[in-house]
Order: structure tokens, then C-alpha cells, then sequence
């Protein structure tokens, strides 16, 4: 099957579809909305064409902070003591005991001070030549319209499973925008802040169509029949809960139609080449001898290609160990969705890549940056569709006892079961439908 993702009944529906340049998160979470956006292009709030220096200025000061402190994090002593310093600000405060947290933060006020100081202002102005639904996947760009007081409709969609108080605004209980809530932590974190119920609708995380195939998960299904195989190759899991399998897969294929694949994807500031490294050369006589496909996402940075090229001396690249990259981020996106399915295990820090748990795929979880990372990973830990990295160095040892085992077919499972997967689809519906 081959699915046509621009099959909306009505092809005219368009919205301002907007996210920010800052990692892959917020950009990845737009990319399965791009169906709806006007000229089917994201706008990223802080890099599109004509932006004033000024503005620009103040988002590359939050970028490049937030990618110098996340690669100092290595650093013994210095790493931690700056990374404290900067995700204090960011903090997410403990959910219990329930209490009113609709107070703002200093790092809330700060960005305020700007946007009342005019950042974001040429941005909006240009969007009300033609006031569309607009659609954020980052908060900021949404406190920007509503300020400026755009006359469309303002939504914002929740990229982890866990929030701080920036994500709202300064008086929640005044404000309009509308929250796409990724999960039932959001949904409840975002009440906890002041925000209406009525603003909030609990939609799941946005995952791209291309891996979905429609309302029926016609596409997910199949994917994922055949990752049970690899995750189960001795059949103990299978053998236990076959009623499971069977009733909410249907009949597996005879044999599966890819070799068992692991990717690593490395998050946009790098953080983590040091692991998939060690990684590597823990697996390397079951990839030289075919047992096991590995596949580096290093994105569009060419230095981590660069760095893997140079450090991996006795494997050869060829479609056992290759490196996924790609020139623009719309096009490492969608190779990225492609190598998906046929991936059966994803290792990656626990950014937005959590939420693609949901397409059966077991996530190996990589040491947390960051406060939502922290909260990401007890989500995933919390229904099962994730399992802790042990020590890189000896990947052989651990990965091979979680296969045979069939804890990874678990926890695949439980990533499918559990997580809403059509939030693409619920989003697009609600900004057209009501």
C-alpha cells in the first residue's frame, strides 16, 4: 500500500503551522502537521525569511546556550554545575502534592519581557495578512499571537510527556490558547498551571502518517507484526500472551521481512556519540557476521558523520552499519520515518522520540538531558515502553538477554498499546471540525 498523505476530504483547509529551529524536537513534532500548513511548509519561528535581526538575535541566544551547556554536561564538575544552573530555570516542579502552580517563573517572565519589548511581533503581523488557524509547536510563538492579538485561532501543541510552567502563559485563566496535550501527564500538568478546562484537549503526540497509514493503522499493524519476530526470536513472549498478539495484530507472517535493526538516533546538540560508539564496537562481530543491521541518525550535523567515519575502523559502512543523514531537516525526517519501519529498537535520549514508543517500537532509554528528558523517561518507564540503558560497553551482553527473553517483544507491546498513535489525526480534526 502506498499512502497518499494528502487524502484529506477537504485538500483547502490550511493553518499556520509553526515550530523553532532549536534541536529536532519542536520541529519534528511539526513535521507529521505539514499536510495542513499553508504552502505545505513549517514556518520555524526563529529562522524563516525576512525575520528582523533583532528577533533573531534572541532566539540564536537560547539556541546556542542550550546546545554549549548540553555538550559541557560530559564535562565532569564544570558540565554538571552550568547544566544545573540553566535547567533550574526550566525546571519541572514535582506533580504531588496537587496544589495551585498557575504562579509564573522567572524563565516565563523573561520571555514576556521580550515579546512585550516587540520580539515576535513581525512574525504575527505577517501571519494576519491571512489569519489562519495557527498552530505552534513551541510556546513561545503562541504567547507571540496572542499578545499582538491575532484574530485566528491559537493552539499549541505539547511535545513531552511532562511540562514546566513556561509552557503557559502569564495569566493562564485570561489566556485563549488551545493545548493539544500529548499525554494524560500533560493534560493534568496544564490544569495544575490555571489553564481552562475547555482549552485543553487530550489528542496524543503527533506521529507521522507515513508510519501510521490512516485511521485504521493499517501500516503500524503490519510493521509490526513483523517486528514481533525479531523481538521474540525463542517465542516466549509470544508463546505466553498469544491471545494478546493475536487479537491485536491478527496472523504473523511466516518470517520477518527485514534483519533485526537498532537505531541510535543522536540528538541535535551530539550528546550522545560517545555511547552509540562504545555501542558499536560491542556489537561489531554480530553486525560483520549479519546478525544484527545498526543505523546512526546523526541528522543534518556532518561532524557527527564525520566523527563516526573516523572512529569505526574495522566494521565496514555498507547496509549492515550506515549512517542516516541528510542535507535539510525535511529530508532527514523523512528517511528517518522510513528507517523506522524497519527498525526494532530505537536508543535515544528520552526527547519527543518517547512518544514513537507508540508505533511498537521498544526504546532503549540514553542518560537524560534536561528536566522534561527526566520526566519523559518515568513516563516511558511508567507504561512499559522503555527499558534503561546498562553500560555501552558491554551492548552485546545486556541487549542479547533483553532479546531472548522477550522483554523487548514486551515492552513493544506496551508501547503499541498504550500510546495514543493518531494525534496527527485528532489535531488536523479539531482545528477544522471543532
Amino acid at each position: 500500500m502506498v499512502y497518499n498523505r494528502f487524502n484529506m476530504k477537504e485538500k483547502n483547509k490550511r493553518a499556520w503551522v509553526v515550530a523553532a529551529d532549536m534541536g529536532y524536537g519542536h520541529q519534528r513534532t511539526a513535521y507529521p502537521l505539514r499536510d495542513i500548513a499553508f504552502g505545505e511548509k513549517v514556518i520555524n519561528a526563529n529562522s524563516y525569511h525576512g525575520i528582523p535581526k533583532k528577533d533573531r538575535n534572541i532566539w540564536e541566544q537560547t539556541r546556542s546556550l542550550y546546545e554549549v551547556v548540553s555538550r559541557l554536561k560530559r564535562v565532569p564538575l564544570i558540565g554538571d554545575v552550568s547544566f544545573y544552573i540553566m535547567d533550574t530555570f526550566q525546571k519541572i516542579l514535582t506533580y504531588y502534592p496537587k496544589r495551585d502552580l498557575s504562579k509564573p517563573n522567572f524563565a516565563l517572565k523573561n520571555i514576556f519581557y521580550f515579546i512585550k519589548k516587540g520580539w515576535g511581533k513581525d512574525l504575527i503581523e505577517r501571519f494576519k495578512k491571512n489569519p489562519l488557524p495557527m498552530v505552534s509547536t513551541f510556546f513561545t510563538p503562541a504567547f507571540m499571537a496572542e499578545e499582538q492579538n491575532y484574530p485566528g485561532q491559537i493552539y499549541c501543541v505539547i511535545c513531552d510527556a511532562d511540562i514546566s510552567r513556561a509552557w503557559v502563559s502569564l495569566n493562564p485563566e485570561e489566556s485563549r490558547i488551545k493545548y493539544f496535550a500529548s499525554s494524560t501527564w500533560t493534560r493534568d500538568r496544564l490544569k495544575l498551571y490555571g489553564v481552562k478546562p475547555e482549552n485543553i484537549y487530550l489528542t496524543g503526540y503527533p506521529l507521522p502518517k507515513e508510519n501510521i497509514g490512516g485511521e485504521d493503522m493499517e501500516i503500524v499493524k503490519e510493521d509490526m507484526r513483523h517486528r514481533i519476530l525479531n523481538l521474540d526470536p525463542k517465542g516466549k513472549y509470544r508463546k505466553m500472551y498469544a491471545s494478546l498478539v493475536d487479537g491485536t495484530l491478527g496472523k504473523l507472517p511466516e518470517k520477518s521481512n527485514h534483519p533485526l535493526t537498532i537505531m541510535f538516533s543522536i540528538g541535535g546538540a551530539g550528546a550522545q556519540k560517545e555511547i552509540c560508539l562504545k555501542a558499536i564496537n560491542s556489537l561489531a562481530e554480530k553486525i560483520k557476521e549479519k546478525k544484527v543491521r545498526f543505523i546512526i541518525a546523526v541528522g543534518t550535523r556532518k561532524e557527527l558523520a564525520k566523527y563516526f567515519a573516523e572512529n569505526i575502523k574495522d566494521i565496514k559502512f555498507d547496509n549492515w552499519l550506515r549512517i542516516l543523514s541528510s542535507d535539510s531537516i525535511d529530508d532527514y525526517f523523512k528517511d528517518f520515518d522510513k528507517a523506522l519501519r524497519e527498525t526494532d529498537v530505537l536508543w535515544t535520549k528520552p526527547s519527543e522520540l518517547s512518544f514513537y514508543a507508540g508505533l511498537g517500537i521498544p526504546i532503549i532509554i540514553a542518560p537524560t538531558i534536561g528536566s522534561q528528558e527526566d520526566f519523559n523517561k518515568r513516563w516511558l518507564l511508567h507504561i512499559g515502553a522503555g527499558a534503561l540503558q546498562e553500560d555501552p560497553k558491554y551492548t552485546e551482553q545486556w541487549f542479547t538477554d533483553l532479546l531472548n527473553g522477550g522483554d523487548f517483544a514486551e515492552i513493544a507491546m506496551q508501547g503499541f498499546i498504550e500510546i495514543q498513535k493518531l494525534g496527527a489525526y485528532n489535531i488536523e480534526r479539531i482545528i477544522f471540525n471543532g
